[in-house]
């Protein structure tokens, strides 16, 4: 079989010392490796420099998702302690959540501000299906959201491996976050300082699409085929200007795997909104998107295979390696890569 086809070949070792656990301040003096596939050159540079390597002309695309505080902890009617992470709602105001601690359908869970959460659905894959009141007022998502923006926690990816802080607030969101919705950061969004943002502005096209990023992007590929794997799924809008763009012949870099992939969904589906569950990888290579900009991914995870679908697994493999090499720090607070 074919190695690209197997979840072990995007495996590689990283020291436990280059997860990063904290931001780069400021966040433009991150590291960036630049890769040129034409030429095959690599650059080492830092993400400050990164406009200088984009083609003129290239329209730059943004996810404008927001991060909302979805880490809760409270207690059940035993009293015993209880966490809860809302994934994403679902219609008629339930929710989709992973909860730590035993819960059995029609369990209750208490938490500051009066909230309370009502386990409705046990899912397979481990995720609950909850509905929240106050008092007995049963909440839409807007209300919940401000509830969570009181007594919520930033969900910090489990790899980062301490509890958030204050900062967090600010370095786990993009300067340009606008929709509520996400439970990850799109990551390779955050090395924007203000400067650095308005330059891009000023020297290129940009336009937001959304796509609030889901727990499912740290999840890694069990399958032992990764064609085999169910790619989770996340809730996307794309304006009807962004659209425009994509269907016009301008070169397009996107700013991440999320843009990339509702980008990508759009090109083969043609919807506005929906639920992207695209899976991009190397046998099955973005139509339309020509150059990206992303963090250093965990091994074994979609988002490895995503950008071995624009390089091929070897050169991805290669360039982590030479990452690891210059000692790059990774994931979600690391430093990022260019594609070009």
């Amino acid at each position: 079989m074919h190695k690209d086809l197997l979840t072990s070949s995007y495996d590689y070792f990283l020291p436990k010392e280059q997860i990063a656990k904290y931001p780069i301040n400021p966040p433009d003096m991150a590291k960036l490796l630049v890769y040129e596939r034409n030429n095959n050159k690599i650059t080492h540079t830092i993400f400050r420099e990164f406009l200088e390597f984009i083609p003129k002309d290239t329209i730059i695309f943004l996810n404008d998702t927001k991060v909302i505080k979805a880490r809760i902890f409270g207690k059940k009617q035993s009293g015993g302690k209880i966490e809860l992470l809302l994934l994403k709602p679902l219609s008629n105001n339930c929710f989709s959540a992973m909860i730590r601690g035993k819960v059995k359908k029609g369990s209750e869970l208490y938490f500051d501000l009066n909230l309370r959460a009502k386990v409705i659905a046990l899912n397979n894959d481990g995720s609950r299906v909850v509905e929240f009141y106050v008092g007995d007022k049963k909440l839409n998502f807007t209300k919940l959201v401000a509830i969570l923006e009181q007594i919520g926690h930033v969900p910090l990816p489990p790899y980062i491996d301490r509890a958030d802080e204050k900062e967090d607030e600010n370095s786990y969101q993009t300067l340009f976050a606008k929709k509520e919705g996400s439970v990850a950061a799109p990551t390779a969004s955050l090395h924007f300082s203000k400067e650095l943002f308005e330059k891009m502005q000023r020297m290129f096209q940009t336009q937001t699409l959304t796509l609030h990023v889901g727990a499912g992007t740290f999840r890694s590929v069990e399958s032992e085929i990764i064609t085999k794997h169910q790619m989770h799924s996340e809730y996307f809008e794309i304006p009807k200007e962004a659209a425009k763009i994509i269907k016009n012949n301008k070169k397009i870099l996107a700013i991440g795997t999320t843009a990339t992939r509702t980008i990508e969904y759009y090109v083969r589906e043609e919807k506005l909104s929906g639920e992207c569950d695209l899976f991009l990888h190397p046998l099955n290579p973005p139509k339309r998107v020509n150059f990206l900009l992303t963090n250093f991914h965990l091994p074994k995870s979609t988002l490895i295979m995503l950008v071995s679908s624009f390089i091929g697994r070897e050169k991805t493999l290669e360039l982590y390696q030479e990452a690891i090499n210059k000692g790059y720090r990774f994931f979600s607070y690391g430093d990022a890569m260019l594609i070009l």
